[in-house]
């Protein structure tokens, strides 16, 4: 899923696509109807667990919208960062290096 929209922005669309109520889609997540709103709008931060309920609520792929959610706590982090750019490319080469790294830990 390669996306530039925001999490809550998928999931308002894909909530209407399936002609689904605010108040439904919040019932089966077991919150209140203003804060599924709210994370619709970006105003607030679902869960990741709220993430996962979502996904088969509202039929999307699991790994892709946790992808989309993981990316957006991210951008959240480093966003008005001067270095932002800089830093989250770095961050990624020492993400490959600690896998790599624990690859090879895991084979001992």
């Amino acid at each position: 899923m390669k996306n530039t929209k925001l999490v809550g922005e998928l999931l308002r669309e894909k909530r209407e696509e399936k002609g689904l109520l605010l108040r439904h889609v919040s019932a089966e997540l077991d919150i209140d109807t203003a804060i599924l709103s709210k994370i619709e709008r970006s105003e607030r931060k679902a869960t990741k667990e709220q993430m996962l309920k979502l996904a088969e609520v509202l039929d999307l792929n699991k790994e892709d919208l946790l992808v989309q959610y993981l990316s957006e706590k991210i951008l959240y982090e480093i966003k008005d960062e001067e270095l932002g750019e800089k830093a989250l490319k770095v961050a990624e080469q020492q993400i490959k290096y600690i896998n790599k790294k624990n690859k090879g830990i895991e084979g001992v």
